[in-house]
Parts: C-alpha cells; sequence; structure tokens
C-alpha cells in the first residue's frame, strides 16, 4: 500500500511542478505577442486647429519601418491631403500635408504591422476651423524683347557639321577610287 501512495504522490507532484515551472515562461512571453498601438498623434484625436497642420505625426508603442507604415490625410471634400510619402522615425511616423487645404473635418487612417507581425488599422478625427490661406502666386518673368539681328555677310552660319563631314568623307572615297583605278589602267597599259 505504501509504494502505490508514493507512486500517486510522485505522479501528483508531476503535474503540478511542469505547469508551475512553465507559467512564467508564457507570462514573460506575452509583450512579444503585444499588438502595436497609437500612442499619441498630432494633431490629436477629436482636436479642434485653428490652421490645417502642416504634417501629420502619429507616434506609435513599437519601432516601425517605412515598408509597413502606412498613413493617411482625408479632407472634408474626401480627397486625398498628403502632399507625400510618410517618413518614418522609430517609433513615429510623419506625413507631409499640402498647402492652402479648406476648414472642416479631418480624417486620419493608418495601418501597420504589430510586433507579432500583425496588420493594425485605426482612424481618427480632427476638426480645422479657418482654411488655410492660399499660397501667394509666384511672379512670372516678363519675357525681354530683343531686337532681331540681320545678318551680315560675315555672320552668315555655313552648313552644319555633319552635312560638312558627310562631303569631305565621299569626296575621300571618290578620291581613293580614282586613285585604284589610275593605278590599274596603268598596270594593265604596261603588261604589269
Amino acid at each position: 500500500m505504501h509504494a502505490v501512495n508514493r507512486r500517486a504522490a510522485r505522479v501528483a507532484a508531476r503535474c503540478l511542478v511542469v505547469p508551475l515551472a512553465v507559467a512564467p515562461l508564457l507570462f514573460a512571453a506575452q509583450p512579444a505577442f503585444a499588438h502595436t498601438d497609437l500612442v499619441t498623434g498630432s494633431p490629436a484625436e477629436a482636436a479642434s486647429e485653428s490652421r490645417p497642420p502642416q504634417t501629420i505625426k502619429l507616434t506609435f508603442s513599437d519601432e516601425m519601418t517605412s515598408r509597413y507604415a502606412k498613413v493617411a490625410l482625408t479632407t472634408p471634400d474626401g480627397e486625398q491631403g498628403a502632399a507625400g510619402a510618410p517618413q518614418v522615425t522609430g517609433r513615429t511616423v510623419t506625413l507631409p500635408v499640402k498647402p492652402g487645404l479648406p476648414a472642416g473635418s479631418y480624417t486620419v487612417g493608418y495601418r501597420v504591422v504589430s510586433a507579432d507581425g500583425h496588420p493594425v488599422t485605426g482612424s481618427y478625427r480632427f476638426t480645422v476651423e479657418e482654411a488655410a490661406p492660399a499660397p501667394a502666386p509666384t511672379p512670372t518673368p516678363t519675357p525681354t524683347h530683343t531686337p532681331a539681328r540681320t545678318p551680315d555677310a560675315s555672320s552668315t552660319p555655313g552648313p552644319p557639321l555633319p552635312v560638312v563631314a558627310l562631303a569631305g568623307g565621299l569626296f575621300l572615297l571618290a578620291a581613293a577610287g580614282v586613285s585604284v583605278a589610275v593605278t590599274r589602267r596603268r598596270r594593265t597599259r604596261h603588261g604589269s
């Protein structure tokens, strides 16, 4: 009877010790499986800005790579407000914004990849009270009028260079042909 009790005690101890030994490992591994979260946004969610921002800055809980970080800005009229591709620096993704955008409600949308490889998407809205001032028009240079020159004999251009080269090449080819013909004729006359 003692042998059966000892055996049962060993089996019970093993069944309790193994799970207790593995449990800390499972809890320690939890952060590796966490999803990436948006920590802060600028402009912030539900913010009311006096003017349209020049950039959108999103900071995430994990490091980002430009390959997997996508950010978009939708204007009140449904157009894209981005002035280029998002730039990634560490955990921050910055999106340049077009100048001269209207007042109204804007939507920031993002799609990033978490540390465990899962895509994480989200969006939020902010409001702009006043439209951005229209960019100042760039002055167009006024054309200057230069009087037409009348060509004189000394400034009349000659034929273009490729024509001259072609004519010279043909002349040399013809001269070589005549020289060969004259040499053959002389040899046949003299019997050589």
